[in-house]
């Protein structure tokens, strides 16, 4: 990320208590890397019942030993912290109540997750962390919001991340939001640094019916490209009746996700990005489709380059 970058995101203070310093306490390394993989058939309908020998994973073009692996039995699986991003902008007003009844919904299906951070957004930044037993308080912070104002959707993007930086276990992120970022202080290349330099599996679910047909087709460039580099994936309702099917097809993903952890062979903590690529090795899967983030930044050691 450039010096101009971090300087920008340090301006979050002032709409939040949270911010990010820079990418350091994101890239500080673990010696357990961890991938969030999603294996779906030709359908888009995840596939169970994977195990730890049906995946190969390699690093900088050498195989990596599997040393962790789980395909949802929760007695092993890093705990789980889910994000949920909401946009409250003025432009929300219309369909607003709506949006919140399904997010209630969907965030009432989730028996996994520890915690929720809950981030709303319109011309300012807001995040609480509710655990799993406070689901009331959520709900209730959730319905209580109204719309107005502009849309600091990048800022509330680097406010979540920062959050999650410093949460151990899983992170799965989603987002709703109904156009583009008009307020924040930082940049889509920005996000882009963010998103890369995390561990987050993001969601987004844009509903862009508002938006003219130029703007919208660059918005969802925009949100698949942010979703995909992370092993998310984006969804585009054209009316907010249907958000309850997608929301569905996260949960099922959400039970269906396996984790994988390995120590890598390459021992040097010099923050470089290392390409990783999982693939699955079972022939009889014709068709099937695997998502997962494409790397990740080794650790920091004494005398190395944050910036780099």
């Amino acid at each position: 990320m450039t010096h101009a970058a971090c300087a920008a995101i340090a301006v979050l203070v002032t709409v939040a208590p949270v911010v990010l310093p820079g990418q350091q306490p994101i890239r500080i390394g673990v010696d357990l890397v961890n991938f969030g993989v999603v294996v779906t058939d030709r359908r888009g309908t995840p596939i169970p019942g994977l195990t730890k020998n049906d995946f190969e994973v390699i690093e900088r073009g050498k195989p990596q030993q599997i040393q962790f692996f789980s395909a949802g039995d929760e007695a092993i699986s890093p705990p789980l912290h889910l994000g949920f991003l909401l946009d409250a902008s003025g432009s929300m007003d219309q369909d607003l109540r709506d949006v919140q009844t399904a997010a209630v919904k969907f965030l009432g299906q989730n028996e996994h997750a520890v915690d929720t951070t809950l981030v709303d957004f319109d011309t300012e930044v807001r995040t609480t962390i509710f655990r799993g037993d406070n689901y009331p308080r959520l709900i209730e912070r959730i319905r209580m919001r109204k719309a107005g104002g502009m849309t600091a959707f990048y800022d509330a993007l680097a406010v979540y991340l920062r959050n999650a930086s410093i949460q151990d276990g899983q992170k799965i992120l989603v987002v709703y939001t109904d156009g583009g970022d008009t307020r924040s202080t930082i940049t889509a290349h920005d996000v882009t640094d963010l998103l890369k330099a995390s561990d987050v599996t993001m969601y987004t679910l844009g509903y862009l019916e508002h938006q003219s047909s130029s703007y919208r087709n660059s918005a969802q460039m925009e949100l698949q490209r942010f979703s995909q580099m992370t092993g998310g994936q984006a969804f585009f309702p054209s009316s907010v009746k249907e958000l309850d099917a997608m929301y569905e097809k996260i949960v099922r993903e959400m039970d269906a996700r396996y984790v994988l952890g390995y120590t890598s062979t390459d021992t040097k903590a010099d923050g470089s990005w290392r390409p990783v690529e999982i693939k699955l090795k079972r022939a009889d899967l014709k068709g099937a489709k695997l998502r997962t983030r494409p790397g990740y930044f080794a650790p920091l050691g004494p005398g190395s380059d944050p910036t780099r």
